[in-house]
Formats: C-alpha cells, structure tokens, sequence
C-alpha cells in the first residue's frame, strides 16, 4: 500500500519544498516511496497550478527568485566556500593576461588572491578594484558609469561602451542565479547586459559561484549554459548538475576540503 495517496503526496512535496527551497526528483523519491516517474507527473501537476518551479533534475518553490541583496550580506554568506572558489579561480590567471571581472563578493576573493604578473584588468567593482590597487604588476581599468550602492557596481551605456572597445582572454563572472534551463542570472537588468557585452567581449567566460546559486533564478538573464567554459565551485554542486556540464564540454572545477 502506498505511503501516501495523490493529495498527500503532492502535499508532502509542497511541505519538503518550503523547509528546503529546493529539492530534487531522486530526494523526493526517496521520501515519499514512489517512482522519479510518478514524482515528475507531481512536479508538471503543481507546476501547472504555478505552485512551484520545475528545475533540471527536481523543484524549486514558486518566487524562489534571488532579490537584491546588499554587497555587505551577500559577503557573509557561504564566505569559506567563497574563499576557496577565490583562490582556485585566481590560479586560472596566467602571467600577461587580459581579464574582465564582474563585481561580487566572490569576485573580492579571487581578486585578493591573485599572485600573477603583468596583468590588465577591467572591472566594474568598486569593491573589486579597491582590492587590485595593492597589486603592483596590474593595469587597473575601471568601468565608468552609474554607480549601484546595493552591489557597490558602476552600471549603463558608459560601461558597456567601455567593454566594446576591448577584447579581453578571460571574463570572471559572479552570478546570483545558475538554472540549467534560463542560463545564468542577476537580479539587476543593467547589471546583466554589461555581463551580457563582457561575454561577448571575452573569448573565455568563467563562471565564479558556490553552490547554493544553482537552481536560482535572478531576475535578468545574462546568457545560456552554452556560453560558459569554465565553473568554479564547491563541493555542494548536485551529481546531476554535474554530469550536465560535463556533457556539455564545460570545465568544472570544484574547490574546497573534501569531507
């Protein structure tokens, strides 16, 4: 006899959704005691009464969406995870190199940790750029244009126009969104078509972001899955999110202590 009858079950999904904000097919499986098959029909169910998101993979609650946090919050979460991820991503930094770097807090932290030389970096972070001026071997170019307090970023028409007259090797992106299916994200419209001009400007995009940004949504999208090279994160990435990289040519590089 079955553990719970339809109602219930699909009840127990919403139940598992709110104390996790996100949860995948095989969890519920497991939880409730039926098939992936019966629990993805739940999902397309509950999605079609705009109950709840679907994701690659599982669920996410319906407004799981990323706001706008300030840059002194956003600092204070996942901040080892970041640490980590700052030191793995700056080591992809190569002697002579051109790079564009998107404000963030994980941004911050692959920036203190850069050890190369001779280096030409363009950034839109104020924050970003504060921790570059140590750094005697760096041409700092920062982005100018109008300024957002909440992420302590320079936005607009003046920016952009500033990454089209270059061409940089590499491009550090911090997202506040990672959904296999809407591509990557923020939460701010400007914000996401000065990244949308970096990607185009770069001939590598490296997507900086711990865990907890996969399966979010921001607001803006930025661009697809498809247009990435390179993630780096940490070991909270799901074995299903993974493997769709990877099947995907996308070097994932995981940083951290293993358990």
């Amino acid at each position: 006899m079955a553990k719970y009858n339809v109602a219930e079950r699909r009840n127990q999904t919403l139940k598992a959704l709110r104390a996790k904000g996100q949860i995948s097919v095989v969890e519920l499986s497991r939880l409730l005691e039926v098939s992936e098959v019966t629990i993805r029909k739940d999902l397309e169910y509950l999605e079609k009464h705009n109950l709840l998101v679907r994701t690659h993979g599982g669920a996410m609650q319906n407004g799981y969406l990323v706001y706008d946090q300030p840059i002194e919050e956003k600092g204070k979460l996942h901040a080892e995870e970041k640490r980590y991820i700052g030191e793995a991503a700056a080591n992809l930094i190569e002697d002579s190199d051109s790079v564009f770097m998107e404000a963030g807090s994980t941004m911050v932290q692959v920036a203190r940790q850069i050890k190369k030389r001779n280096l030409t970096i363009l950034t839109n972070g104020i924050n970003v750029a504060l921790e570059l001026l140590r750094l005697a071997d760096v041409e700092l170019i920062m982005l100018g244009g109008m300024v957002r307090p909440t992420s302590a970023c320079v936005v607009g028409p003046y920016a952009e126009q500033m990454v089209q007259e270059h061409s940089c090797r590499k491009f550090f992106l911090g997202v506040d969104g990672f959904d296999l299916e809407r591509g990557l994200s923020t939460t701010n419209t400007l914000e996401a078509h000065l990244c949308r001009t970096m990607v185009k400007a770069a001939q590598e995009t490296i997507v900086v972001t711990d865990s907890s940004k996969f399966g979010r949504r921001g607001l803006s999208r930025i661009c697809s899955i498809e247009e990435i090279d390179v993630v780096v994160t940490d070991h909270g990435i799901q074995a299903s999110i993974l493997r769709y990289l990877e099947d995907r040519d996308i070097r994932v590089i995981i940083a951290g202590k293993t358990d």
